[in-house]
């Protein structure tokens, strides 16, 4: 009988040559399903995360930023230029001993320092290399720079954002927070995992070129459809916010309604104290519904105005109809639902102390999530790393930190 390991990826090793989100949230994903991730960052510098808040009380400081900790848990961390020829030979010992290397640099930057794929696989044929750029590795935008903000807008999510507004004369926004490059990340895993799948079948690693750009646009969908039959991507302008979600405004934020199917309405109608929305022939059917969408909507918001979003969201849901609260980072985390799958979880730092922080969006039934260790210090595991894993001794560790090199 096979014996399991304890996680699911425990038995993978992972380097990481990663920058603020999208190269460290891939790998944190694989960290959370067990894998061994050693992060490597820039030596009395570290990820640009670090600078980056909120920070624990509101104190700028390297190894209390929220953004890093959360994205950097249940990995090693170690300092090391690799820019130096030393550091560059250290890199190539340590690729001997992976499985997958993730790194989110320029690809002329690794090309020009001898850390290319077609360099690394003579070392290690069987190296899975999932290499993360704006623009990709091919095609005439390949070493343009692009932060979060950019790549959004230029995969063709930032235009269609404004339909959640009738007002079709709005300029084109981006998501929330840091979505896009966490959405680019999980891209990165899951490819990344898929090769690690084929390498067990034919013994050969390969290249992940993951293009940002290209995933975003992945994420428009239907839109993306539309455009090559029409040679245009639309707007569509919201009549009425049951018929095509927007939120709505009640006592103490907004509310979610979504009344896709005509049953779902009738129940809507009925639960807001207007049967009669539901009988009249102007709004009995999707379509029709649509047409006369500036007809409902006061009808609605009158409603809607009336009551917390706890009260809707129970009241709608008690009659089938999907409904959410727009929840703040507050009401998630005093959220019942969340205590009880028991999301969030508190994991121990040297510097920023006992903190809670989100687990896994998943339950294994026999490898279950855990908090292996919390976020690195910077360098923090060059001792065990250099010293255990490579064969060097503490002398050398010391020369190497005079120099510059870790």
């Amino acid at each position: 009988m096979a014996i399991m390991a304890e996680q699911c990826l425990g038995h993978l090793k992972v380097l990481e040559l990663g920058n603020f989100v999208t190269g460290p949230y891939c790998t944190k994903l694989l960290a959370d399903l067990g894998a061994e991730v050693i992060k490597i960052e820039a030596p009395g510098v570290g990820d640009d995360s670090r600078r980056k808040g909120p920070f624990l009380e509101d104190t700028p400081h390297p190894e209390m930023s929220g953004l890093f900790l959360y994205l950097n848990t249940n990995k090693l961390g170690i300092t090391l230029d690799v820019t130096t020829e030393t550091g560059k030979r250290i890199l190539k010992e340590l690729i001997k001993q992976t499985d997958i290397f993730v790194e989110d640099n320029p690809p002329a930057v690794m090309e020009q320092h001898g850390l290319a794929y077609g360099d690394l696989k003579e070392i290690n044929s069987r190296l899975v290399m999932t290499s993360i750029t704006p623009f990709g590795q091919t095609g005439p935008y390949r070493d343009y720079k692009a932060y979060e903000l950019n790549c959004h807008h230029a995969g063709g999510e930032g235009y269609l954002l404004p339909t959640m507004s009738p007002d079709l004369s709005r300029e084109p926004v981006k998501a929330g927070g840091l979505v896009g490059d966490s959405i680019c990340g999980l891209s990165a895993a899951i490819a990344t995992l898929a090769a690690a799948y084929s390498r067990y079948a034919t013994g050969l690693g390969q290249h992940i070129d993951v293009s940002k750009q290209d995933v975003l646009m992945t994420m428009v969908g239907l839109e993306v459809v539309v455009m090559f039959a029409n040679m245009e991507v639309v707007r569509t302008r919201l009549k009425h916010p049951a018929l095509m979600p927007t939120p709505m405004k009640c006592q103490d934020g907004h509310i979610m309604v979504s009344t896709l199917t005509d049953r779902e309405w009738r129940d809507f109608a009925r639960s807001i104290g207007k049967p009669s929305l539901a009988e009249d022939e102007r709004f009995s059917q999707w379509a029709s519904r649509h047409l006369h969408g500036d007809e409902i909507t006061p009808h609605i918001e009158e409603f809607i105005a009336q009551y917390s979003k706890e009260e809707l969201f129970h009241r709608f849901q008690d009659r089938a109809v999907a409904a959410a609260p727009v929840n703040t980072a507050k009401d998630l985390a005093e959220s019942p639902q969340m205590e009880a799958r028991g999301f969030f979880g508190e994991i121990d730092h040297p510097k920023a102390g006992n903190l809670k922080y989100p687990t896994a969006p998943y339950k294994f039934s026999r490898t279950p999530w855990r908090a292996e260790r919390a976020a690195p210090l910077l360098g923090q595991h060059n001792g065990f790393v250099y010293c255990e894993r490579l064969g060097y001794d503490k002398r050398d560790l010391v020369t190497m930190a005079e120099t510059g090199i870790i």
